[in-house]
């Protein structure tokens, strides 16, 4: 298959393959990933839960510490999501050459790119719960909506993954993620009512949340936590599946290009 032909064929055995790989190597550094990735948003969660919570103790309906807690939920999707795309993708590609070697066996570009990201999904969905996890020990209420956390935080960590890997293509060095970093992930989880509700901002900024696939993160796991709201969340759930896809369409381009063509 040429990098001009149709993607003709999908097969979960080099997808498999590929999350062995994956597991192999998560066997030897679990403990230094789970750490950072864990114990990071935890600190968001009480540094701004209990030091902006002790000046506004409500917001809404929702004590401030609840509210902290669910919009962390969406900065850990990010964080361990977006960073493992970009900075894995780039070293496997240019300095270790891992997806050559992948490449000569029978796999594909998109399924390369299919089995990474759902890896960095699936990890994704249960760090990023921790802040939950955390804020029970607090006093949030539990509730039967927490069950779908995970797979939220699921497809908001494959939209991410999948930007990560495209950015790792396209990129002239890994120091360019700093642009990246300052100029995109950075203005994500600021402007995605993590924090502060997003009707506080000006109008353009507010219209610039709806574009924003966190902001429809922190609303589903808000809303799953406190209570569904069934045709917001299918649109919300919709904005994560169509960023996801185009996000798959561009790293697939993206990766064929500098790995084939």
């Amino acid at each position: 298959m040429t990098a001009q032909e149709p993607l003709r064929r999908f097969e979960l055995a080099p997808v498999r393959g590929i999350w062995r790989h994956e597991l192999a190597l998560f066997k030897r550094y679990w403990g230094s990933q789970s750490f950072a990735s864990m114990v990071e948003p935890t600190f968001f969660l009480l540094a701004f839960g209990y030091g902006f919570g002790s000046m506004v103790a409500v917001i809404g309906d929702y004590r401030y510490l609840d509210f902290v807690a669910t919009g962390v939920v969406g900065v850990a999707a990010l964080f361990t999501s977006v960073f493992p795309g970009m900075f894995n993708g780039y070293i496997r590609r240019v300095f270790q050459h891992t997806y050559d070697a992948m490449l000569a066996a029978p796999v594909d570009v998109h399924e390369l790119v299919t089995g990474e990201a759902l890896w960095i999904a699936a990890k994704s969905s249960v760090y990023a719960c921790t802040p939950l996890l955390v804020a029970l020990f607090f006093g949030l209420d539990p509730s039967a909506g927490m069950l779908l956390v995970p797979l939220i935080v699921f497809f908001t960590a494959l939209g991410f993954g999948l930007f990560g890997m495209w950015t790792s293509s396209v990129v002239p060095s890994i120091n360019s993620f700093d642009y990246v970093i300052t100029g995109v992930v950075t203005p994500l989880f600021l402007i995605a009512g993590t924090f502060f509700p997003v009707d506080a901002l000006p109008g353009w900024a507010q219209n610039a949340a709806l574009a924003n696939p966190l902001f429809h993160t922190v609303e589903l796991v808000r809303h799953a936590v406190f209570g569904l709201e069934p045709l917001a969340d299918l649109g919300h759930l919709g904005a994560l599946l169509l960023f996801a896809a185009l996000m798959w369409l561009i790293a697939v381009r993206g990766m064929r290009k500098r790995l084939i063509d």
